[in-house]
């Protein structure tokens, strides 16, 4: 029965982080480019009173034996980077990939993160910014321009007061062979890891990465109806666990008041 307690106390600990996780995914619905979380779980190690197969008695084998689980441990989360949905925006410096790939962008150390939030603006020196006023790398600079026309490929051209077009960047797209294992830094952005892989540039729709949508925006792939049924899931297995425990107790109080 001891051991039930503790058993029973890990269930609830794992879906106290469960919880944690889903309300996360919820605070972000609309949250641009967002992608959701999902917990991992792993059962612990088990005691073997008896082993499968061991001798029974002279000739004879135990086809099946008697092991007890020390209950359960989250093992880890994992960003599902599946593609939200495109919303139209018809502005020429919203971008949304259709498909793999991340944004490159410069942060103040001089390191490079990535973003799949494509809500981009320019500065007062004309560079394309995130938000927050992080440039795009590589630096893209738009000056002049009466129109922004950015194709599938990342090309930029403007139109400038003489109505010609002129080619001024290319925006690339980072790739990685793992990209679950990026590290979340907040802020819509990741940091390259060891678990992720070095990351692999290239022109959009080239080497496996998407291609740039102008005048969109991907929305957050978190699903309003999944998480809440998660989130029904995870308080029905906290209280099961809870009970779990209480029985525990009421079989102990039994015990103490035999004795």
């Amino acid at each position: 029965m001891i051991r039930a307690l503790y058993t029973a106390a890990t269930g609830m600990k794992a879906q106290q982080l469960f919880l944690d996780n889903v309300s996360n995914n919820l605070a972000n619905i609309n949250t641009t480019g967002f992608k959701r979380s999902q917990v991992n779980f792993q059962d612990l190690l088990y005691e073997k009173k008896y082993i499968a197969g061991s001798e029974s008695a002279q000739g004879f084998e135990i086809p099946s034996g008697i092991q007890l689980g020390g209950g359960v441990r989250p093992i880890s989360t994992s960003k599902v980077f599946s593609q939200g949905n495109q919303q139209a925006t018809n502005r020429s410096l919203d971008l949304a990939i259709e498909g793999n790939g991340f944004f490159q962008i410069s942060r103040p150390d001089g390191t490079i993160a990535y973003t799949r939030d494509g809500a981009f603006e320019l500065n007062s020196k004309g560079e394309i910014v995130t938000a927050e006023g992080l440039p795009l790398t590589p630096s893209i600079t738009i000056q002049d321009a009466k129109e922004i026309s950015i194709g599938t490929d990342g090309t930029v051209f403007i139109k400038g007061s003489d109505s010609t077009l002129q080619n001024v960047g290319q925006i690339m797209l980072a790739n990685f062979p793992n990209p679950a294992g990026l590290d979340s830094l907040g802020r819509n952005m990741y940091a390259e890891t060891v678990a992720s892989g070095a990351p692999i540039v290239s022109v959009p729709g080239e080497q496996g990465t998407g291609e740039i949508y102008q005048g969109a925006l991907e929305n957050s792939n978190v699903e309003t109806v999944t998480e809440l049924v998660n989130l029904i899931t995870a308080q029905r297995a906290y209280e099961i666990n809870s009970r779990a425990i209480k029985a525990s107790d009421e079989m102990l109080s039994t015990i103490n008041n035999m004795a």
